[in-house]
This record gives structure tokens, C-alpha cells and sequence, in this order.
């Protein structure tokens, strides 16, 4: 079996490793796998999972298992005229003042790189003036009838070439059949990289000549979608492929020596809300380089109650949380992280009543559970301290839970003092009825990997009334790491598509933005050892806050994305 046929087989695991398999191992012909290297001793392996034990948090290191992440999905807008363009986003962000005299930053000869679900690539809003395309490649990890690119073993690359030959075509997806039936990353592309069009349709985005690179991801194998519970026709996507899709990004910017701004529209509730996850690690190494940026979304569930935050005390030695579970639903996976120095324990309690008593947290498997009057199978496995963040991790998984309210009773060992938790039930598309928590706590739900150091994190705000968007992630992260770190307009902006919500959108407009500032920095000489934080740090620098607020704070990070204001600030003006 070749390593293309693992990496697409659901026979085969995907486990993220951190270190280094000896080379004889490797080219060793007689051994069932196939390793992919990202940098240093960060690496993919695809191994038969007959061979490996169950996925899991207590039967596999938990670093080592994909995470699934979604869309930052993006509601529909009307609130400005229907289909009509409207710059008034990209005023507010201070980026149309930006492309004019005297900076013309338009983002030339920067890449901003798309990690989503595709490009639609005919359209004109990804062609210069005189009808060529701007798109210099597309991985397609869908399509396996064509060549990957150079060091990659899965889907198919089309380069400017082809794209233009296809274009110039008749029937262009019978030469480059990559498209973006979602039309998730095509919205987004559109108002970070859109060009400017004046006939009779009107556009332009954020960075109107830079030059574009697109990950089509391939969805997450069905395994790991069978274990985290994920409705079926949601789009899902896997962290073994976001970190190929990122090294593609980076060796292909490498290979032009052009800045690179890396834009990713998905999120994840997964994870330790602190961004040491394995993909977040990933992005740290990246970021470093010179003239690198990686922006990602807020995510939309601050409004979603799938966030509890508890706390015990030596006069309240337990909390008990409630979980109103909707009809209809398939499971779910939840997650409880801890603090140290206490251990934690938990019951459950079905809506019919049945309890199921202090769980042994030191039995080092998945410890299921079932009930006499409930259908439900629950299994709850313990992690005493998690490989990276160091903390407890207590992992639930639902299936077919009864409707009604389910009560997890939150103890301590000992006598607990500020002994916090949190809570995380997956984002909204993971779950396929309204289920939440009763006392929900908006705070801290960023999704991953928002809570990466390096990463721009961009919110949502509505420009017309400088309010924040209702749905939009709060922050901080879960150690108090300040994020988000940008508000960007995510309220009905204009796209080739048409108007859209979320913050995905906010991401988009923030990383037109950033490749402005990349133009500035480096490609015109003005600071050529720029890199992610630094890049973040002028936003901040330059953005507009309210007289009112005290920044940073949880809804705002440290005000309003304005691309005008760096550089009066640069200026003293």
C-alpha cells in the first residue's frame, strides 16, 4: 500500500508525533506505516489502526489524536441594500484610506495564503486588469486524479498555469476541476484579496493585488468523525491536514521569497483554551520567521451556552452542572479542564434520575456506563495531567443522550481552595440539537486555534453602530493570555458571494490588512525582520478605542482594527 492510500484509508490512524523516528525505521519496507515530517521532530504518522489502541484521552496520549475543527460558518446579511457592494467595512478598518496616496498598499507582492474549503477561481474577482489570474496555486486535497505538490502525497496541485490555461478555455474544470462548492473560502478570499471590478458589478477587497495561495481541505476521516459524534453533511476538518496545508504555505513562500500571511477560517472547542496544542506549537515555529503572519477568527460562540466556568471552596465543595441536552441528538464529546493542585471527580445524573456515583479517576481507560431507563451509553475517561498544558483532563462522551437535564456533580479531593474548572461542549455545527448549559458563562469561548500567541485573533463588530457581534467569542484564554487581540467589521460585509456574517469575515478583512502592512514592512524596506507578533503589535499600536473601555478586555481585545491609524501612529501624527 502506497502512502497515499494510508494517509485516504479510514483503515489508517492520523497520530501527530513530537519526536524523531530513527531513519532505518522509516525506510524499513517491512513495517506498516507511513511518517510525514513537518519541522524539527514534529511529524504525521499514519499507522493501521487494528494496530494501535482505542482513540482516546487515557488510552492514547491525548497530544497525539486529531482534533476535528468546522467553519467559523458565516450568517446570511441584508441589512445594506441586498446585493449591492458596500465599502464601508473596509473604510471603517482604515484600509481603503491605505491603498490611496500616499502609501498604496495594495499588498503587492505579498502572498495571503487561504486554508479553507477552496477557491472559485473562474470568478473575476481573483484576476488582474488584463484577465490573469492572481491565484498562483491551488492544493486540491480532495482530488487525488492529479500530482501533490513537490514533498506532499495526497491531492493535487494546479499551478498560475494551468489555472490561466484553464480559464482561457472553453471548459475550464475539465483542466482544473478544483472548486469551492461551499463557498466559505471564496467569500473569504474575496474581501481579504478581492481585485477592484468596476463594471457592472462593483467590488474590491482588502489587498486587491496580492497574490493568493488556496488549501482546499479534505474532510476528516470518518473515524474521528464517528468519535467525536459529528452530524452527518457538517463540514469537519482534521489537524494533520491544517498543518500540511501550513507547511505547503510556508515552503511555497519560501520558494517566491515573498511575506506570507496565513488566513484560516475554522475553529475548535477542543483543545486546553490555551493554544498548546500540537497544530498551535506548529503555528509558533512558523510565525517566527520573518515576515510571516497567521490570522484566524474569534469563532461565534459567545452566544452559544457551551461554556461553564465553577469554582470550589471549602464552603462550597462541589458544583453541580446542569446540561440541557436537545431531542434528537446523536452525542457529543465534553470536555472539563482542571487546575492543579486538586484533583477532580465527578457523578451524573440522567434527566430520569439515575446517578451514576464518584467515577474512579485513576482507572486508566474509558470507563462506560450505561441505564436502566435511558438509551444512553456515556463514557468518561481521566487524564490526571495532560502531556502539554500539565492540567486534569476529564473527557465525556454521549451517545444517544436522553432529552432533558443532565446534572454532572463537580467535586475535589481534599479540601479544595479556588479550585477553578471549565467546561466545553463542542461548537454549535458539532451538534445536532440545542443542547447548552443552564448557566453558561460567555467568557473564554475562543475557539482553537485562536488562543495561539503568535496568531492574529480577529472578533466581529458591526461598523455601523460600533457594537460587538452578538455571537462573536470572548476571551480571555484560559490562563488569562490576553485574546482576542483585534476587532475587525463581521456584520453583514460585502463579498463576491454577497453580504455575510461571523467572524471568519472579520479574520478576512484583518489579513488584507496584515498583508497591507507586510507591503509596508517588507517588501518596501521599512522593516524587514517583521514577523506574526510584531505584525500583531502594530495593529494594536494603531486601533481605535473607545473612551469608555478599559483595554484590553474580553469582547474587544485591544480595540478596532485600523490600518490608516499604524501608520499615524508611525508618523506621530
Amino acid at each position: 500500500m502506497t502512502c497515499k492510500e494510508r494517509i485516504l484509508s479510514n483503515d489508517y490512524a492520523d497520530i501527530i508525533l513530537d519526536f524523531y523516528i530513527p531513519q532505518d525505521v522509516i525506510n524499513d519496507p517491512n513495517i506498516d506505516f507511513c511518517y510525514h515530517n513537518l519541522e524539527s521532530a514534529l511529524g504525521i504518522l499514519y499507522v493501521e489502526r487494528s494496530g494501535v489502541t482505542e482513540i482516546g484521552v487515557s488510552s492514547a496520549s491525548y497530544p497525539f489524536v486529531p482534533k476535528c475543527y468546522g467553519l467559523m460558518q458565516t450568517d446570511e446579511g441584508l441589512r445594506r441594500g441586498g446585493e449591492e457592494f458596500n465599502t464601508l467595512a473596509l473604510t471603517e478598518a482604515g484600509i481603503l484610506s491605505a491603498q490611496g496616496q500616499p502609501l498604496n498598499l495594495t499588498g503587492k507582492d505579498v502572498i495571503i495564503g487561504f486554508i479553507d474549503t477552496g477557491i472559485q477561481y473562474e470568478n473575476a474577482v481573483f484576476r488582474d486588469a488584463a484577465g490573469r489570474s492572481r491565484i498562483k496555486a491551488i492544493w486540491d486535497q480532495t482530488i487525488q486524479t492529479g500530482q501533490p505538490p513537490e514533498g506532499f502525497d495526497y491531492g493535487t496541485e494546479y499551478t498560475q498555469e494551468m489555472i490561466q490555461r484553464a480559464l482561457e478555455s472553453g471548459d475550464p474544470r475539465s483542466i482544473v476541476p478544483s472548486t469551492d462548492t461551499l463557498g466559505h473560502g471564496t467569500e473569504m478570499a474575496s474581501v481579504a484579496a478581492g481585485s477592484r471590478l468596476n463594471g457592472p458589478i462593483r467590488f474590491i477587497g482588502a489587498a486587491p493585488e496580492c497574490d493568493i495561495v488556496v488549501v482546499k481541505l479534505k474532510e476528516a476521516k470518518q473515524y474521528l468523525r464517528d468519535y467525536y459524534l459529528i452530524p452527518e453533511d457538517v463540514p469537519c476538518y482534521q489537524d494533520t491536514d491544517i498543518m500540511q496545508a501550513i507547511q505547503y504555505l510556508q515552503t511555497f513562500a519560501e520558494r517566491f521569497a515573498h511575506p506570507l500571511v496565513i488566513c484560516m477560517g475554522i475553529g475548535t472547542s477542543l483543545g486546553d483554551h490555551t493554544g498548546a496544542s500540537a497544530l498551535g506549537r506548529y503555528m509558533e515555529l512558523v510565525a517566527r520567521r520573518k515576515g510571516r503572519a497567521f490570522v484566524v477568527p474569534a469563532g461565534n460562540e459567545g452566544n452559544s451556552g457551551h461554556h461553564f466556568q465553577g469554582e470550589l471552596t471549602s464552603s462550597r465543595p462541589y458544583r453541580d452542572v446542569e446540561i440541557r441536552v436537545g431531542g434528537d441528538t446523536q452525542g457529543f464529546v465534553m470536555d472539563l479542564w482542571g487546575s492543579v493542585p486538586y484533583l477532580l471527580t465527578v457523578t451524573v445524573r440522567s434527566p430520569g434520575g439515575e446517578s451514576i456515583q464518584r467515577i474512579n479517576p485513576r482507572i486508566k481507560k474509558p470507563q462506560e456506563f450505561s441505564f436502566i431507563f435511558e438509551r444512553t451509553r456515556l463514557f468518561v475517561e481521566y487524564l490526571l495531567v495532560e502531556q502539554v498544558s500539565g492540567s486534569e483532563l476529564i473527557r465525556f462522551r454521549f451517545e444517544t443522550p436522553t432529552q432533558g437535564i443532565w446534572t454532572v456533580r463537580v467535586s475535589a479531593e481534599g479540601s479544595p481552595v479556588n479550585s477553578k474548572f471549565n467546561i466545553w461542549l463542542p461548537i454549535t455545527q458539532f451538534l445536532s440539537s440545542d443542547t447548552y448549559f443552564l448557566e453558561s458563562n460567555p467568557y473564554i469561548t475562543l475557539t482553537e486555534p485562536a488562543y495561539v500567541h503568535c496568531a492574529i485573533c480577529t472578533t466581529a463588530y458591526n461598523d455601523v453602530n460600533d457594537s460587538i457581534y452578538s455571537n462573536a467569542g470572548r476571551g480571555y484564554a484560559r490562563d488569562d493570555y490576553v485574546k482576542p487581540d483585534i476587532a475587525a467589521p463581521g456584520v453583514d460585509v460585502s463579498t463576491i458571494l454577497g453580504p455575510k456574517t461571523g467572524s471568519s469575515i472579520a479574520a478576512a478583512i484583518t489579513a488584507g490588512g496584515v498583508a497591507q502592512i507586510l507591503q509596508w514592512a517588507v517588501i518596501e524596506d521599512n522593516n524587514i525582520t517583521v514577523a506574526s507578533g510584531s505584525v500583531k503589535n502594530y495593529l494594536i499600536l494603531g486601533a481605535r478605542r473607545e473612551s469608555n473601555l478599559t483595554y484590553p478586555n474580553r469582547e474587544w481585545g485591544y480595540g478596532m482594527l485600523d490600518i490608516e491609524g499604524v501608520f499615524r501612529f508611525l508618523a506621530g501624527v
